[in-house]
């Protein structure tokens, strides 16, 4: 191969290039670092059924829009339970932020998944003080519904259908009270079956929650999942 001519300049981009070559090299890793993400990261299995959701536990229940809440508005929709009140001193807020985390992520990727925030406190938290406290945290959705209603039936459909308890209200010394309860969130098929119990806790606790809710609710329409979905797109 010749050599270049001793009085040979090379191009002002290449000496550009050259002064900058490890810069370069570690943004372009970090980019293909993250187009392969989802073709990499472990994707978990289709969730089993593990129970339905008895239709005679839903009894009277109403969301902050005063829609309805019953097993036939929920027919078809795959969606993800949270249970708080909006006096809750203590666990309410993080539920909620990770419940908005999920449909912030739901949004971006197009997954039609519905959120649904129980009330433990139905006698304080009407519809209007639920629709107040959606637009305080800024969760007023089309497809995030806060639930509320007659006790027993709230206690029923919590208790007797998710089988997840519910406390009696306690008093704390500083004048407020406190609802023991799960906060734990739940996925809930498009036939009203509970799919799983998922943690807040982690990074790792939403991206699984995420994660099978979308392929609940691909499997649902008979589509591929996300990270099926993303090798794909050309």
């Amino acid at each position: 191969m010749a050599l270049p001519p001793p009085d040979y300049q090379p191009p002002r981009w290449l000496e550009w290039v050259r002064d900058r070559i490890w810069v370069i090299s570690f943004v372009l890793g970090a980019i293909a670092l993250t187009l392969l993400y989802p073709l990499t990261r472990h994707v978990p299995e289709m969730p089993e059924v593990m129970f339905e959701l008895p239709t005679e536990t839903w009894g009277e229940l109403v969301d902050h829009r005063e829609q309805p809440f019953t097993p036939a508005a929920m027919a078809g929709k795959v969606w993800v339970a949270g249970f708080v009140f909006t006096r809750c001193p203590s666990t309410c807020p993080a539920v909620t932020r990770a419940m908005k985390e999920l449909r912030d992520r739901f949004d971006r990727t197009g997954v039609e998944v519905e959120l649904v925030s129980f009330s433990v406190d139905p006698e304080h938290d009407t519809t209007r003080v639920l629709a107040d406290y959606a637009a305080s945290v800024d969760a007023e959705h089309p497809r995030w519904r806060f639930v509320t209603g007659p006790r027993a039936d709230l206690e029923a459909l919590i208790g007797d259908g998710f089988k997840l308890g519910v406390g009696d209200r306690k008093e704390l010394s500083n004048g407020m009270f406190d609802i023991a309860h799960s906060t734990k969130l739940a996925l809930v098929d498009e036939k009203g079956g509970v799919r799983g119990y998922y943690s807040i806790e982690t990074r790792e606790n939403l991206d699984e929650i995420y994660e099978r809710a979308d392929r609940v609710w691909m499997e649902t329409r008979r589509k591929p999942p996300l990270h099926e979905r993303l090798r794909q797109d050309p």
